[in-house]
């Protein structure tokens, strides 16, 4: 079954002209004309939203993956278990405190 040609086209018109009348014909090409056109725009609509999803899923994919490699430098940074975590530096100052001891009280 292959495409519809200009004879095939011309048949099915006398047919429906026949079947449903000359006063009717005119209302049937309209209607018909409305339900191609609601339905083209039914599937463009179907095939916008498919395409949004879609690129929404990308999305959440690239933001998860650039997640994890920022999340990779970290982990690398952190000490392991087995490695002994290193000093505080000299030169930080540890203040003292004073004691007052008996002087306080007195």
């Amino acid at each position: 079954m292959g495409p519809v040609g200009m004879p095939e086209l011309v048949i099915i018109l006398v047919i429906a002209l026949i079947i449903f009348g000359p006063r009717k014909l005119p209302e049937l090409g309209k209607s018909l004309g409305r339900s191609l056109n609601e339905f083209k725009r039914a599937s463009h609509d179907l095939q916008n939203s498919l395409e949004q999803e879609i690129k929404l899923e990308e999305q959440k994919e690239a933001r998860e993956k650039a997640a994890q490699t920022t999340e990779a430098p970290k982990a690398a940074e952190a000490p392991k278990a087995d490695e002994p975590a290193e000093a505080a530096p000299a030169d930080t100052a540890v203040p003292e405190t004073v004691s007052r001891g008996a002087d306080s009280r007195g």
